[in-house]
């Protein structure tokens, strides 16, 4: 499965979704206060988290192919003054991009997640850091009363970069074989698989309709199926649990998503 958006345009999000980022830090009235949907952080803890995770991607990219990820050597600590704090969240953001810049998006690159649907590469590395900042931006807003959908472009890619990077997986799924759809609004939808076999996603060519030659995806053949229908953005932070699916449209049998959320491949 291949990004929907091009590498240029990955770094001008990732970099529009850090300057919200920032908006919203720089409009709250405390640091001190509890972010709802991260509530064991504080707005500064998860500012805190977002400037240290961009250095160490930055430097994890920079390093190319490695057998671990590498941490951000003698980087500043964040610093508790507000205008510090924009200023060391600004240059975080910017190690990011030009250590992705500099990598182009074809190199190789540690990565944690299964190569299965997304290798581990630069490209991939980005477009994977774009729906950290726009979820974590989501989370700076809501704390500070302001919530904003993730935008049209950013969420449709985010839909399908979630279902390829943290969920596909040659696991073997624990429970009866199972189908997932996922219907934006805006027109886009895909069917997750899982099984003995794994994990795997394909998009569809439309709601309600399957791919004339997708073996193994025919939701007759799984043994529950579920779907869920929204905005690309809702169904981004439902996938995150920074929303309730309850909250989206959905059918059949919703155990098969719970399973889903609290599914560790890992274990």
């Amino acid at each position: 499965m291949t990004t929907t958006l091009a590498f240029p345009v990955l770094l001008r999000l990732i970099d529009e979704r850090s300057t919200a980022f920032r908006a919203a830090v720089a409009s709250a009235s405390s640091l001190d206060v509890q972010v709802p949907t991260c509530p064991e952080w504080t707005l500064f803890d998860l500012a805190q988290h977002i400037g240290e995770g961009r250095r160490d991607w930055a430097a994890t990219v920079a390093a190319g192919p490695a057998p671990a990820k590498s941490a951000a050597e003698g980087a500043p600590a964040a610093p508790r003054e507000r205008e510090a704090l924009l200023a060391w969240l600004a240059e975080s953001t910017e190690q990011l991009l030009d250590a992705l810049r500099k990598a182009g998006p074809d190199r190789g690159c540690w990565a944690w997640w299964e190569p299965l649907e997304s290798p581990h590469t630069s490209g991939v590395v980005a477009r994977h850091q774009l729906q950290q900042m726009a979820v974590h931006t989501y989370d700076a807003q809501i704390t500070v009363g302001a919530p904003q959908p993730l935008p049209d472009e950013v969420a449709l890619d985010g839909v399908e970069e979630f279902l390829s990077t943290c969920v596909a997986t040659t696991s073997a799924w624990p429970h009866e074989p199972a189908a997932i759809d996922f219907h934006a609004s805006e027109g886009r939808s895909w069917r997750l698989s899982l099984s003995a076999d794994g994990a795997r996603t394909v998009r569809l060519p439309g709601p309600g309709t399957m791919p004339a030659t997708a073996a193994g995806q025919d939701p007759d053949a799984a043994t529950a199926f579920f779907s869920i229908r929204g905005t690309a953005s809702e169904l981004v932070l439902s996938l995150y649990d920074r929303i309730p699916v309850n909250s989206l449209k959905t059918e059949g049998d919703r155990r098969v998503f719970e399973q889903l959320s609290a599914w560790d491949p890992d274990e």
